[in-house]
Order: C-alpha cells, then structure tokens, then sequence
C-alpha cells in the first residue's frame, strides 16, 4: 500500500521536492566576495543565511516583530540558489539584479501552496524594499554577519587588516544599538588582531 502511495506520488509533494532541491543549491553557492578575494574554502549563501537566522532570534528589541525578521534572513538571499551570489564588482546595475532575482523568485514560490508563495514571496519583496523596521533590522544583520566573517577569514589565514574593502563598504550603515554592538566587538578584536602583528619581530 505504502509503496503504491509513493509510487503514485503527489503533485504537492513532488513541487515540494523540487523546491527544496533548488533551496539546497545555496549550500553550494559561494559567496562571490570571498571567491574574489581568493579566500580558501569560501563560505555558501546558505551558511551566510544561517548565521544571520541565528543573530535575528538573539535580538532582544521588543519593538521587533523576531519571528519576522528570522524569516526575512531565511529568504533574502533565496533567489541566489538560481541566479547566483551578484556581487558589485560583478558590474551588474542594481536594477537588472534585482529583475533577474525576482524572477527566481517568481519560478521558485510557484512550487510552493498558495499560502505559502504568497508569503515567501511578500518576505523577499519587503526585504529587497526595505518596507518595515525588521527588514531595515535584517539588512544591518546582512552587513555585521559579513564583516564578522571577514574578520574570521583574516584570523584564520594569520593576515589581519587584508579584507579592509569589506569594513570600508559596511562603514556608517550600522544604526540597529544591538548591532552596532556586535560591531564595535568585531573592529576592537580586529585592531587588536593588527597592532600584534605589528608589534611581532619581522624575520
């Protein structure tokens, strides 16, 4: 009986396969930054999502809608798994970005029940639009989260200070109290990570 079920299958189920099957290729997307500045072993958009999920159920901020904005870092980058990480060097205008992801987004949501398109789709528009507090919020998170990993990038290959175009993009974009927080942490561990190599005897 069970195996005649599955042979059957369902169309609900079989959309739903494929969507996750899509959803698993950003495990498997670097992310372009990285790869341009020839990290070793580069991180994926979906390891780059996780971290941030993670930032957006610590915050503390009452005044923020949590689970919204847990859902917003779950889906602002979803459309990579089809267009790729665009990254500015890539030279590719904000607009024509923002046309091919929204297509993905289109072919991806329709995989998905009414309910559920709908919402997926409406998280990644007010992100891209920055319509609501959380999505702002969300969008301080995106930034943090890739300066964090700048700065574990930098400790691991030993060169501090090597990733400086990362800080200097992020510069004065931070707003959210938690956030900059969390950011002041980072450049004070940073600055450390450079004056002891500084002060360390040249061979």
């Amino acid at each position: 009986m069970a195996a005649a079920a599955a042979a059957g299958g369902s169309s609900t189920g079989k959309s739903l396969l494929q969507f996750m099957k899509l959803v698993g290729q950003l495990k498997r997307v670097p992310r372009t930054g990285w790869v341009y500045r020839k990290v070793e072993k580069p991180e994926s958009v979906s390891d780059h999502m996780y971290r941030m999920a993670v930032m957006a159920m610590l915050t503390e901020d009452k005044q923020l809608n949590k689970d919204r904005c847990v859902r917003l870092a779950l889906v602002h980058d979803m459309a990579e798994c089809i267009v790729g990480d665009i990254a500015p060097a890539d030279n590719v205008s904000k607009e024509e970005k923002h046309r091919q992801e929204k297509d993905a987004m289109k072919h991806l949501t329709q995989l998905l029940s009414e309910d559920m398109k709908k919402e997926v789709y409406e998280l990644w528009e007010e992100y891209e639009h920055q319509s609501s507090a959380e999505a702002k919020f969300v969008k301080e998170l995106d930034l943090c989260e890739m300066i964090l990993q700048a700065l574990e990038y930098e400790e691991l290959e030993k060169k501090p200070g090597r990733l400086q175009d990362f800080y200097n993009s992020t510069a004065g974009k931070f707003k959210h109290p938690e956030v900059v927080q969390l950011v002041n942490a980072i450049y004070v561990e940073r600055e450390s990570n450079i004056a002891a190599q500084a002060s360390e005897p040249q061979s």
